[in-house]
């Protein structure tokens, strides 16, 4: 990648600072930063003499104009590349890429990565910090005594301005970060939440999962107080259309919430789930709308039960590939719905 004339300078020593403030709530009274404090223009050197040498190789007699192309153009692709580089690779071609990565609608999807600890760097068994986090940090040459995860969390979340249309969390993520997006995202559509994090912050999520009132995919890892988010989601999420869950556990009672707060749904999905034939039965027979119900690799049904099938035969995509009445590889009886088969062991 080549940069244009000054653009590193202005970057590091004028645009760096802006570029990683987070603005918070109006009652908050201060700003947040990712760090402590910026680093010192002697840190700051090796950064600049790194990427001001590639200079060198812009000026060619064929030059490229990419400042050139149209800025709906750039922020529909920039859209699709990806939150690392978003942050790391296109701000560095030239400054109209960089400006058009502060367009909100280059944030509407946010899927960020799993990370294995809360926050900081605390020790070696805390887990591993993933590719985006550490590029970031060696990128600019940060303290990593001084960063925190929160705050850059937030700072992305706040990228959007609001306009956020998908979201995806990391399975560590606090109750801070959980609140701050409700807070932030009210245009949310489709919302993902992995096995860990509803395990451990369920009350959270039933406590905020209303104000995301345009929800229309719910896409969940646990089945963990399931009952209690649909009946969340009846009052206040009336464009719900597709709910998936992850190794669910699904008995008489979370059947009968599907069916029961959930009447106008159109897709469900819960492969690898652990549900006896009487509760898909009562999802068969309940959820009338259902174009789309996926039930492989399930647990407590033979996928060839021609009462299923038929009972099925008016939903246009089915599929129950790979199920069967019991777990032939770890079976000690029949299912229970005792069972804890949530648990709260890392995804």
């Amino acid at each position: 990648i080549f940069f244009s004339d000054g653009f590193v300078d202005s970057l590091v020593t004028g645009l760096l600072p802006y570029w990683l403030e987070i603005p918070t709530n109006e009652d908050a009274g201060k700003t947040l930063y990712i760090f402590d404090d910026f680093p010192s223009t002697e840190a700051q050197k090796p950064f600049r003499e790194d990427h001001q040498a590639q200079n060198t190789c812009y000026e060619m007699e064929d030059e490229r104009k990419w400042e050139e192309l149209e800025v709906d153009c750039l922020m529909n692709i920039f859209g699709r590349v990806g939150m690392e580089s978003l942050l790391l690779d296109v701000p560095f071609v030239c400054k109209s890429w960089y400006r058009a990565t502060l367009n909100p609608s280059c944030w509407q999807y946010l899927k960020f990565p799993d990370l294995t600890i809360d926050d900081g760097f605390d020790s070696d068994e805390d887990g591993y910090w993933c590719t985006l986090i550490q590029r970031f940090i060696d990128e600019y040459r940060l303290d990593e005594t001084r960063f925190s995860v929160i705050a850059f969390v937030k700072f992305i979340i706040s990228r959007s301005k609001g306009k956020a249309i998908y979201l995806r969390l990391s399975p560590c993520a606090s109750e801070d970060v959980l609140k701050y997006a409700a807070d932030e995202c009210p245009a949310l559509k489709l919302l993902a939440l992995p096995r860990r994090l509803v395990n451990r912050k369920s009350s959270i999520i039933q406590e905020i999962i209303g104000k995301w009132t345009n929800l229309e995919c719910l896409v969940l890892g646990s089945s963990y107080n399931l009952e209690n988010f649909l009946g969340q989601i009846s009052i206040h999420c009336k464009n719900l259309c597709l709910l998936s869950v992850a190794n669910a556990k699904i008995g008489k009672d979370e059947a009968m919430a599907i069916v029961s707060l959930l009447p106008k749904l159109k897709q469900l999905i819960l492969k690898n789930a652990y549900i006896d034939r009487d509760d898909l039965v009562t999802l068969l027979r309940g959820c009338n709308e259902l174009v789309r119900l996926d039930v492989s690799n399930c647990i407590g049904f033979d996928e060839e039960d021609e009462e299923i099938a038929k009972l099925a035969s008016h939903i246009a995509d089915f599929s129950s590939q790979g199920s069967t009445l019991y777990d032939y590889d770890d079976y000690e009886g029949h299912i229970s719905h005792d069972e804890d088969v949530y648990g709260y062991c890392s995804d």
